[in-house]
Parts: C-alpha cells; structure tokens; sequence
C-alpha cells in the first residue's frame, strides 16, 4: 500500500485546477463528451418538461369517481417533473451549455410524447406510457454517462428512480379505476 491513495498526486491536480478556471467545473479530468452530454441533458429536460404540461393538464381535467385521488397524484408528479428539468437545466450550466426551454421543438426534442387522454383511464394510462418511455431512455443515458460523467450519471439516476416511483403509481391509479369498474358491474 502506497501512502499517496490517489492515482494523480495532489500538486499535479492543483496545478491542473488553476488552469482554464474559465470552464468552471469542467476540468481537465472530465473525459465525456461535453457536446453531446448537453444534448442528451437537454433532450431529457425537454421530455421532463412536456410532462409537467401533461401532468398539469391532467390535474385539471380529471373527472370521475376517483378524480380527486388522481388529480393529485397529477399535481404531485407535475411538481416533480417541474423539480426534474430545473436539475437537468442546472447541469447543463454547469456544463458551460444552455438549457432549451423554446417551446419551438419541444415535441421533437422529447422522448415523451404529449397525448391529452379523453377519459380519466386515458390519461392515467398516457401518464404510465410516458413514464415507462422516460425510464427506458434515462437508464441508457444514465448508461451511456457512466464513468466518463459521473454527475450528470447521479442526475440521471435520481431521475430514473422517481420515475419508476411514477409508474408505480400511475399503476396503481389503473388498478384503482378497474377495481371499481368490477365492484359496479
């Protein structure tokens, strides 16, 4: 055992860091590619942010038996997603990019798509596809950062693990809704 247990010694990193302070937290050691990390983190924060809209327009327009269980859960998710995309616009500062909040593309940048429902089950089910597309593609892109970009990785990773949480419950508002179906045939 060494008695030095960093790979690089303390004065090389030092003296990197009083170099290119312009980059911020962007260091030498930052190995991803920065360009398309942004676009990535920028494609994700256009997805979170056509959810919030989703979400926001499903509170108000839940209607039914078990409407107000389900307008807020809507409201609790909106609030998430909204908590998502000011993650993803931090990092992507961070990152010495621009986070991309032009509703010009929005559709196209996101990996969700935007589907009104008619029917409270409609929505509810929307809301379980959108969130079962956001997990598929966040755990490749949390993938795809891996070691090169361990931060945005983390983000990605907090992300994933409340959307799981949403489809969850998104579920469960579907088994609610058939349950009651069956309890009034």
């Amino acid at each position: 055992m060494t008695s030095q247990p960093f790979l690089t010694d303390i004065q090389t990193i030092r003296e990197r860091a009083r170099q290119h302070i312009e980059n911020g937290a962007v260091t030498e050691g930052y190995r991803a590619d920065r360009e398309n990390v942004i676009r990535l983190l920028n494609e994700a924060l256009a997805t979170e942010i056509v959810c919030t809209l989703r979400y926001k327009r499903h509170q108000y327009m839940a209607s039914g038996l078990s409407a107000s269980v389900a307008a807020d859960e809507f409201q609790e998710h909106a609030e998430q997603e909204q908590q998502h995309a000011d993650w993803l616009a931090e990092r992507i500062v961070q990152l010495g990019g621009e986070p991309n909040f032009s509703p010009e593309g929005l559709q196209t940048r996101a990996h969700a798509e935007y589907v009104a429902g008619e029917t409270l089950r409609d929505m509810i089910k929307e809301d379980l596809i959108a969130e079962r597309i956001a997990i598929d593609s966040y755990r490749e892109i949390a993938a795809y950062f891996g070691e090169q970009d361990p931060t945005s990785r983390r983000i990605m990773e907090d992300i994933l693990a409340q959307e799981e949480e949403h489809a969850d419950d998104m579920q469960g508002l579907l088994e609610g809704l058939d349950a009651l179906q069956r309890n009034d045939a």
